[in-house]
Order: C-alpha cells, then structure tokens, then sequence
C-alpha cells in the first residue's frame, strides 16, 4: 500500500510514522508513505496557499491551484483508488471504513488548514471525505496520521499475531472482551478462571459474553 499525503506542516509526522506499528509497517515494506509540502506547489513567490474568502467572513482559504497541481501530479504517475479530504463534515472514521481501505493500493490523503479548501477541489477531485470526530483540529495532520495509522495496522504482516486486529474493538460491530495478564492474582484480585483453563471453546464463549455485555453497557447504538 501507498499512502500519499498532501500538507503544508510535513514535520508534524516525523513522531507517529518513525515508531511502533507504522514504523515496522514501512520497514518491511508492507506500506509506503509519502509525505508532499503543498507550498512546492504554489507558483506564488512568497509560498503563499491562503487567501481570503469570497463574500467576507472569518479565516483564510486554501488555494485551489497549489493542491489541484500536487493531486494531479501524482494522478500522472499512478492510478489512486480514492483521494480523501481530511474534514470535520465528512463521513465519521469507524471500523468499516479502516477495513475497507486498508484493502486499496493507493490513497491520498488531503490535509486541510485555516478555514478550509476551495470547493472546486472538493467537486472535482475529491471521492471521499472523513472525519476523525465531531469536533473542530487545527489542521487535517493529526486526523491523516490516526487513518494512516487505523489503516496499516490492518493489512497482512503488518502485526505480529494477525489475528490481533480481528478481535480488536468494533470488529463485528463489538467492543473489546476484558483482557488480562501475569500474574494470576494481584492484591487479591484474580483472573477468571475460565481464561487460565486451557479450553479454547470456553474461553472463546466467555470472550464473546463478556464482548457483548460490555457493548451493551457502553455502546448499545453499536448493536
């Protein structure tokens, strides 16, 4: 997989794409992720890629051309299977979503600052809008490193165990069964006995009970 992302604070990724899982994704070349400074793009002098908005009002807007001429740059050496525009109106981030992208090839990912962007980019160039969350981030670059991150940890390789990412939380529209470590008894407090039997049917039974009473309690909207 390839990832391209589109933004004028390249820097911010240095922390979460040189460790952990993204860091070991890259490593084994499982993924690719390519970071571009929207201002190369710009032919103002000054690197400028805001100006005011038509009609008056608050904040700056993003400039069309400096973001059309990176976008279609990297159209010309490649087929890209969905640009996405990182934006607090788009569709919400859920599981579903980090599935079925982390079975594409190649994404861009759009970060955008200050008001926003200039519509014209999200008519014509934009197939897809995501939402980290029902409130408002500085800029798109924290929101692109969770996808990136939600996404990779998902394709074949990536994490040791495989089967890890399949009992994660909202697989099967389920939150996470308790989980537990050494050792067996800490001040008292045991392990249930069920985890430390050695039968996998039990345990897989206990696991699914205890997956669905917590969605229950927590996130019943998820049921």
């Amino acid at each position: 997989m390839r990832i391209d992302i589109l933004t004028i604070f390249p820097e911010m990724f240095d922390g979460p794409f040189s460790h952990s899982i993204i860091k070991r994704a890259i490593e084994k070349e499982k993924a690719e992720i390519h970071l571009h400074n929207i201002r190369d793009y710009t032919l103002d002098k000054h690197k400028k890629v805001d100006d005011y908005q038509f009609g008056g009002g608050a904040g700056m807007v993003m400039m069309a051309e400096p973001i059309i001429l990176a976008i279609e740059k990297l159209q010309k050496e490649r087929k890209y299977d969905e640009i996405i525009f990182l934006t607090p109106d788009g569709e919400v981030l859920n599981q579903g979503i980090a599935n079925q992208l982390s079975m594409t090839g190649n994404l861009i990912l759009l970060c955008g600052h200050y008001k926003g962007i200039d519509e014209r980019i999200r008519e014509h160039f934009i197939t897809k809008e995501i939402s980290v969350g029902d409130y408002v981030l500085s800029g798109g670059e924290l929101a692109a490193a969770v996808l990136s991150d939600a996404i990779i940890r998902l394709i074949p390789g990536v994490l040791n165990d495989e089967t890890s990412a399949l009992s994660d939380s909202f697989q099967n529209n389920l939150l996470s069964a308790p989980v537990y470590t050494r050792p067996s008894e800490f001040r008292g407090w045991k392990v249930p006995e069920v985890l430390l039997s050695g039968n996998d049917k039990l345990i897989q039974e206990w696991r699914h009970e205890k997956a669905l009473d917590r969605t229950k309690k927590r996130r019943p909207d998820l049921l």
